[in-house]
């Protein structure tokens, strides 16, 4: 019997695995693994436009209260006054009028007996100033109503028109700035990262909290009505990836 070794071949294998990672480790630079290019760098760019733009929408809000010993007697009371002044207000055109919050709470005095008061707000609104002004006198003077506060603001339709002409005003430049801080800094030009889009609007006007002791019924004094202006802001905000100048193809 021969026995025929196997070392011959191990040792060919272990030589080609050898002059293969030679051959690897002799490749020009060509080949090799480049480094990763530095990251570009970023700048925070702010822009903002705004108009000034006539409020044309009034809003008021009136409440009716009443006192009693019996605090259901005190509110049959305010439910008969506000019944009587959301009839009045739903018939005025261009007016629209809701109920708020109602509320009934003790009130203890020393040396008094205790009482109860109920209350409840009548909101109203509208683009005619004139015929809400006149309505909220009326409702003061006849209908034992007290003024909690008035406001003049936007109509949302207004608002949204100036938001989106405004949009396109900041992002212009916001653009013209992040090309300025690009070529400040010594680059050509940006790309556009991450960017927010915000506005200044807090939301539909809201009735004054306050509770006022109730005023002597026939004093509202005629209201004046004078719309004003609000400030409508756009703000743009965003990251403005640097770049540097492409290299010339060869």
């Amino acid at each position: 019997m021969t026995t025929r070794s196997h070392r011959p071949a191990a040792a060919s294998t272990l030589a080609a695995a050898l002059a293969v990672a030679a051959g690897i480790a002799c490749l020009p630079p060509a080949f090799a693994q480049e480094p990763a290019p530095p990251a570009s760098p970023i700048v925070a760019v702010n822009a903002a436009a705004t108009a000034t733009v006539a409020n044309d929408r009034m809003h008021a809000w009136l409440r009716a209260e009443a006192e009693n010993t019996d605090p259901a007697a005190a509110g049959a009371s305010v439910n008969a006054k506000m019944a009587t002044a959301l009839a009045r207000a739903k018939a005025v055109a261009g007016v629209d009028a809701r109920t708020l919050g109602y509320s009934t709470y003790q009130i203890a005095e020393k040396g008094q007996p205790p009482r109860w008061r109920a209350a409840q707000t009548l909101g109203l609104e509208s683009a005619n100033f004139d015929a809400l002004s006149a309505l909220v006198t009326r409702l003061q003077a006849t209908d034992g109503m007290l003024l909690s506060g008035m406001q003049f603001a936007l109509a949302d339709a207004t608002r949204r028109k100036t938001e989106d002409q405004l949009t396109q005003e900041a992002i212009k430049a916001w653009q013209l700035r992040a090309q300025q801080a690009a070529q400040g800094f010594g680059f050509t030009g940006y790309r556009t990262g991450r960017v927010a889009i915000q506005t200044n609007d807090f939301g539909r006007p809201q009735p004054m909290l306050m509770r006022a002791q109730a005023a002597p019924m026939g004093a509202g004094a005629p209201v004046a009505a004078e719309g004003g202006t609000t400030d409508v802001t756009v703000t743009v905000a965003g990251d403005a990836i640097l770049e540097p100048a492409k290299a010339l193809a060869r």
